[in-house]
């Protein structure tokens, strides 16, 4: 699993994390609190940000991370992120109104997904 970053319309990369074990969704939710805390460094509190997943949009939502992917050493990096996030979000709710979903069938793959669907 990675996630990236991306800036709709210039395509320029913010951020760019992993490879590392995981799963599709904890990169999608990964991605969307690194997107947070990175606007919310630069004091940018208004800018969209987009995902085309439901779950890890609901995952913010409710500050909780529903996967089945055992923590265990191999899982180790990306569960430290995934507390990390999650102590973020308790401490800095998000505003769920800036994320938004990407409308894929009318715009095709989101930028960030690396071209790989």
């Amino acid at each position: 699993m990675e996630y990236r970053g991306v800036v709709v319309g210039s395509n320029e990369e913010l951020f760019r994390v992993g490879p590392m074990l995981g799963t599709n969704n904890l990169g999608e939710f990964l991605a969307l609190v690194d997107a947070l805390r990175l606007l919310a460094e630069r004091g940018d509190e208004e800018r969209a940000i987009y995902t085309d997943s439901i779950t890890a949009r609901a995952w913010v939502r409710d500050r909780k991370v529903k996967t089945t992917l055992p923590r265990n050493a191999r899982t180790r990096e990306v569960f430290l992120l995934v507390d990390e996030a999650l102590e973020w979000l308790r401490a800095h709710p998000a505003p769920m109104k800036r994320i938004l979903k990407w409308p894929t069938k009318s715009w095709g793959e989101i930028p960030a997904d690396f071209g790989r669907k």
